[in-house]
């Protein structure tokens, strides 16, 4: 056995709950030697409590006297009427009508009454760490551990009062103010947490409900840093008792608390169902390895387990599955659930295959296979599926016009949309209908440049970026707001814009913000371009803040932590494209600038994260001043990607890449791979050029 019990046998010793009993009998060692005594620094007065002898002295009394007592006294004949040998009544109850036919209690195994029969069920995989076995939780799966009060609590419903819970567990490093369950019993009429078990990084918590003619409330009683956090595996015990809480880590000093709100005398069971490393739902799920679940009525499980050699593993009872396997396989030599265990993997180039290394595994990182040693040849034992790195065409989208931009998003309850900004005096929005892209709504636009999808609360909205002013001169953008009762798009505000090339929407601090692009006015580059806030009172985008532009193409937001920035491409000053772009960043109600880039031409930023690291890569379209004579070369030209540095808290040089007057950076990612892809647009000679996606 991995722990080392002792008889610890009590006068109202009681067999296991339900029908169920162990076969081990190693757990229960010699005689029954009498009335359990209470291990030395227990057994003593706290402040507002008793001590475990005066307890059990009052106890006759108390119960005599009805009320709280006569549940006690059905709750404690609980242990023995699941047996067919005695029945509980919820009525006053005398010792002698519990007659125990055993002389030793015995533990029930949670754990292997919640283990699914078969890998079929899945959700759960055996895991072995340090030598020792476990069962992992899949969140996938978060309700495979469970099963109903009732297959233990038979013939009385009513939870014991006194009990020990005993834990062996593996937890992870949680970050803080993250909960785990380890254990939930859960009223599944009303979702109500009849009892449960969790841990946060600091602290575990036994929670349990209590209900009179009051009402009922949830009481929660907390044990301070059981030193859990440190990867390594540990055995708890959790013993109760009225008003009373003890919890002892791998057989060191128990920590004892005396709770003002006793535990229940008459927690009933029916309609409940115990959940094992979850609430019923996947937050809060077990992330650890679970080794031992174990609970016993009527008594303290500490002495049965201590002292104990390897203390951490101390041992009650563990699932079948967790034992060590006897060599002999079973069910034509099919693991009936994942196994998993830790193994020395070569890594590197193709190591030899000789007698010396015949059962070794060797993980090739380039082909992402996993291979095994056998006899003088490496065989695949783990091979990764064949990547299609490749690009299909779907659908080919006609459009009245030259499309300079397009903008994807989602409805809820309508569906998925394109909106495309077409250089003509239309633009279109498609849906996405049987597989494919279908027109759906005509909206008039004057040389669209770009459109952005938005929302405000339930409110649904679509900006388009004009680029030109309309039949009567007048220059304005329109915000577009959508219909649930028209089911289109209707026109909402119009903004006054100078050759807007696009829209950038965004939220600092809660409040709603959109900021405009402004290209040039007339021949004039150097303009502001200007940043909206949402009125909620007049339900209107009002001017917030100024900025001075050069040809502005884009703007791009994005946060680092409790940072807000805003980064704006800068293309053209009336002479040159080789000007500054600027980033910056909120401070006390507006924008400050932060950082200046050199940019040449620079029609988009994308920002990208890796990780933990953070991108910025800005698309440079054209090399040009106007004292240079005009070379077909200047197009191609190389666009930057940067890297935030916390330490200098600026963006540095991180990579360039040759582009041909690039025009839009787009980053996204398939499984663990990151992909960035670059629009080119043109070489100097011709416009038919390849766009490239990086990976």
């Amino acid at each position: 056995m991995e722990g080392e019990g002792r008889g610890d046998p009590e006068g109202w010793s009681c067999p296991l709950l339900g029908g169920r009993e162990t076969t081990d009998r190693r757990l229960f060692p010699g005689p029954h030697p009498g009335p359990r005594r209470a291990p030395a620094g227990r057994d003593r007065v706290r402040p507002g409590g008793t001590t475990a002898g005066e307890r059990a002295g009052r106890a006759g009394a108390g119960r005599a006297r009805g009320g709280r007592g006569e549940g006690s006294e059905c709750a404690r004949a609980c242990a023995c009427a699941n047996t067919r040998e005695c029945v509980c009544t919820h009525a006053p109850l005398r010792r002698d009508r519990c007659v125990p036919t055993h002389p030793d209690l015995r533990p029930l195994d949670i754990l292997a009454e919640a283990v699914p029969p078969d890998s079929a069920a899945g959700g759960v995989r055996v895991t072995r760490v340090q030598g020792v076995r476990g069962l992992q939780l899949s969140a996938a799966s978060p309700h495979a551990m469970s099963f109903p009060a009732s297959r233990i609590f038979v013939r009385c419903d009513l939870f014991p009062e006194e009990f020990s819970i005993v834990v062996t567990l593996k937890v992870p490093n949680l970050p803080p103010k993250k909960n785990e369950y380890l254990l939930a019993v859960v009223a599944e009429d009303r979702d109500a947490l009849l009892l449960g078990l969790r841990y946060s990084p600091t602290q575990l918590h036994f929670l349990f409900l209590r209900e009179d003619s009051a009402g009922a409330w949830q009481t929660r009683v907390s044990f301070r840093s059981p030193t859990l956090m440190d990867s390594q595996w540990h055995t708890l015990v959790l013993a109760v008792s009225e008003g009373s809480f003890s919890l002892t880590t791998d057989c060191g000093l128990p920590v004892d608390i005396v709770a003002d709100v006793p535990f229940p005398a008459t927690l009933s069971m029916q309609g409940a169902r115990f959940f094992i490393g979850s609430r019923r739902r996947t937050k809060g799920l077990f992330t650890g390895l679970l080794r031992q679940l174990v609970l016993l009525p009527g008594s303290d499980a500490t002495p049965r387990l201590c002292p104990c050699r390897n203390a951490e593993f101390a041992l009650l009872s563990i699932p079948r599955i967790l034992r060590g396997f006897t060599g002999k396989p079973e069910e034509n030599e099919v693991l009936r659930y994942p196994y998993e265990t830790d193994m020395k993997v070569t890594l590197g180039s193709r190591p030899p295959c000789t007698k010396l290394e015949d059962a070794q595994f060797w993980f090739d990182a380039s082909r992402r296979g996993l291979y095994l040693c056998v006899g003088s040849e490496w065989v695949s034992v783990l091979a990764a599926e064949e990547k299609l790195d490749y690009v299909e065409e779907h659908q080919s989208l006609f459009t009245n016009s030259e499309t300079l931009g397009i903008e994807v998003f989602v409805i809820p309850e309508a569906g998925l949309f394109v909106a495309t900004a077409n250089r003509k005096t239309t633009s279109a929005i498609y849906k996405w209908t049987d597989g494919k892209f279908a027109s759906y709504q005509n909206i008039r636009t004057h040389q669209a440049q770009s459109w952005r999808h938005f929302t405000i609360g339930k409110r649904i909205f679509l900006a388009v970026a004009n680029f030109e002013p309309n039949e009567k001169g007048q220059e304005f953008s329109v915000i577009y707001k959508w219909s649930q009762r028209k089911l289109r798009f209707t026109p909402y505000q119009r903004v006054p814009t100078h050759s807007a090339r696009d829209w950038e929407a965004f939220q600092v601090a809660g409040e709603h913000f959109l900021a405009v692009a402004n290209h040039r006015e007339g021949d004039n580059h150097n303009i502001n371009s200007v940043i909206y806030k949402w009125n909620p009172r007049t339900r209107l985008f009002e001017t917030n803040q100024t900025i001075a532009t050069s040809g502005a193409y884009d703007w791009e937001f994005f946060t680092v932590g409790p940072y807000s920035f805003l980064a704006v491409a800068n293309a053209f000053n009336g002479t040159s494209t080789k000007v500054l772009s600027h980033l910056y960043v909120w401070l006390v109600g507006s924008f400050q600038l932060f950082q200046s880039f050199q940019t040449f031409g620079a029609a988009d930023w994308e920002v990208f994260r890796i990780g933990e690291r953070t991108f910025l890569a800005v698309a440079n379209s054209h090399s040009y001043d106007v004292e240079m004579q005009v070379q077909n070369d200047s197009y191609v030209i190389n666009s930057v990607i940067y890297e935030l540095n916390v330490s200098a808290q600026a963006f540095v040089k991180f990579q360039e890449v040759l582009t041909c007057s690039a025009l839009d950076w787009e980053f996204f990612s398939v499984g663990e791979d990151y992909f960035l892809v670059v629009a080119n647009s043109f070489d100097g000679k011709t416009f038919s050029v390849n766009s490239i996606i990086y990976r």
